[in-house]
């Protein structure tokens, strides 16, 4: 009903619905955990990964993950976690220990000397630590943390990449992301540049097309960790309807072909479904043998009692791309300063307490 009334186009309409804070009818929302009528099985590149790599990587093999497709959404694939026990956790602590660091780009550079935010992580884990149920508490810089890029720099400004403002993409990242790609086809990938979105029960992501890496042809690889979101894929038209699916810790979605150019969004960052503080799947600690060449590390008790305490109120999601095509380069620009910032704190996200002063400029 919703999708067929006038007036404001109909994915912002949905939009809206979701985002209510006394939302409480979720069944139009796709759950992957019980698939319907919807969803399709997707065929997984088995032989494409061997298991000695998918280990290394903190994944099952290949043979053992279940993927899905939803009907009339050709190119999108879906991977309840394939993670192996524990290995959830090394990624959430890089995002949050070693991802945050420098030359990497924040949001919060945008308006802190520099010298403020080389070591969010050191200057915020004995605050989350102790922590406590008291919204009044002042928040820590993790906390207010909303979004790092990695490798080629997004751009918040242009909406684009540009060959003078890069770094290092992480390696563990790449070989992680190597790997699911290779698993859903797509021999070759390389990643280039990420975005880590960093959200609250309060945040979401307005509804956006990622369309400024240079190569389409090659998909989005989206991983998401901590507590649950309900995440929009609507058509390539703001006036389709979207469909609506939880994403649960440990999931991966890949958008490829058709998909990879459609409108999407996350509304809304639910509590964990099991009626637990964190997932049980985070619960799980790393075995203390890991195969040679893994690119998994474990973390001492300590820091995953900082991740685990931030977890309790967040979701974090990694979405990977490749920018260009093999021998493929930026075409030449003038007048860009090449800073890769955003305009806005919040230029991915919305929240409650911002709505007045921040207009998000990818809504």
């Amino acid at each position: 009903a919703l999708a067929r009334e006038g007036g404001e186009d109909t994915f912002r309409r949905l939009f809206r619905f979701y985002r209510q804070r006394d939302l409480s009818d979720l069944r139009g929302v796709v759950d992957f955990s019980a698939p319907g009528a919807q969803v399709v099985r997707s065929q997984l590149s088995v032989s494409s990964v061997s298991d000695q790599d998918a280990y290394r990587a903190g994944l099952q093999p290949v043979s053992q993950w279940k993927a899905y497709g939803l009907n009339g959404y050709p190119g999108f694939i879906f991977i309840p976690n394939p993670f192996l026990p524990g290995c959830q956790r090394h990624w959430v602590k890089q995002c949050l220990k070693l991802y945050t660091q420098k030359p990497n780009v924040c949001n919060l550079d945008l308006h802190m000397a520099p010298e403020k935010t080389i070591d969010l992580w050191g200057q915020s884990k004995e605050q989350l630590k102790r922590k406590g149920s008291n919204k009044r508490e002042p928040r820590s810089l993790l906390e207010k943390l909303r979004w790092v890029t990695l490798g080629y720099h997004y751009n918040w400004d242009t909406k684009k990449y540009s060959a003078n403002h890069h770094t290092p993409f992480p390696s563990d990242l790449a070989f992680l992301s190597e790997q699911v790609a290779a698993a859903c086809g797509f021999w070759g990938f390389q990643a280039q540049a990420g975005i880590l979105n960093y959200y609250h029960f309060d945040s979401s992501l307005g509804i956006h097309v990622d369309e400024s890496e240079l190569d389409h042809s090659r998909p989005l690889l989206s991983f998401s960790f901590g507590q649950s979101s309900i995440f929009l894929l609507g058509g390539l038209k703001r006036e389709e309807a979207p469909t609506a699916m939880f994403m649960h810790s440990g999931d991966i979605m890949v958008m490829s072909g058709v998909s990879r150019l459609l409108y999407h969004a996350v509304p809304r960052v639910l509590p964990n479904p099991e009626g637990t503080a964190l997932p049980s799947c985070l619960g799980q600690a790393l075995p203390s043998d890991l195969p040679v060449g893994s690119v998994i590390e474990h973390s001492s008790d300590e820091d995953w009692q900082v991740c685990a305490k931030y977890l309790q109120t967040s979701r974090i999601n990694m979405t990977i791309r490749q920018v260009l095509a093999e021998g493929q380069k930026f075409p030449e620009e003038s007048g860009t300063n090449g800073k890769g910032q955003a305009p806005y704190e919040d230029s991915c996200h919305e929240e409650n307490s911002r709505a007045k002063r921040h207009k998000p400029n990818i809504v």
